[in-house]
């Protein structure tokens, strides 16, 4: 086996690529190994002795995998879990999206007459002073209070 990386190299720079994507032809090996010009290098190129190897990318097979467990719900448990409660889900956003489930609910008992204007005025300031955690914890109070819901 004979040494041919100074035309691996010559060829690499002639190309504009690494020396690890150059190939050169078993069969033309002693045509390569007299090239020791650029133009020699050009010419053996150019006849097909010394070829480029496309480019090689990273496999996103892995990734995939791990990509259709994690939308499943796997793959997220508590020793996946990173930074603070709040990085995750957003505090103000929880809060958001559960006092207005609350309100939507108090309009509903309100429009139709299950509670009274008074009531539904007294519920919705204990809502926002943080009193319900949810809507199930809203529905428990009504039930003490005497009130039938759905």
């Amino acid at each position: 086996m004979t040494d041919l990386s100074i035309q691996k190299r010559l060829a690499a720079e002639v190309l504009g690529v690494g020396v690890s994507r150059i190939r050169i032809n078993p069969e033309r090996e002693e045509d390569v190994e007299a090239a020791l010009r650029r133009e020699d290098i050009r010419r053996l190129i150019k006849d097909g002795a010394i070829i480029v190897l496309p480019a090689r990318r990273n496999s996103r097979g892995r990734w995939k995998v791990r990509h259709e467990k994690r939308r499943k719900g796997h793959r997220r448990g508590h020793g996946k879990r990173k930074g603070a409660k709040d990085a995750r889900a957003d505090r103000k956003r929880m809060w958001i999206y559960t006092i207005r489930k609350i309100r939507r609910y108090l309009r509903w008992l309100r429009d139709h007459e299950v509670i009274d204007r008074k009531t539904y005025r007294r519920l919705y300031m204990l809502a926002k002073g943080g009193t319900f955690t949810c809507l199930a914890d809203l529905k428990r109070h009504l039930q003490e209070l005497g009130i039938q819901v759905r």
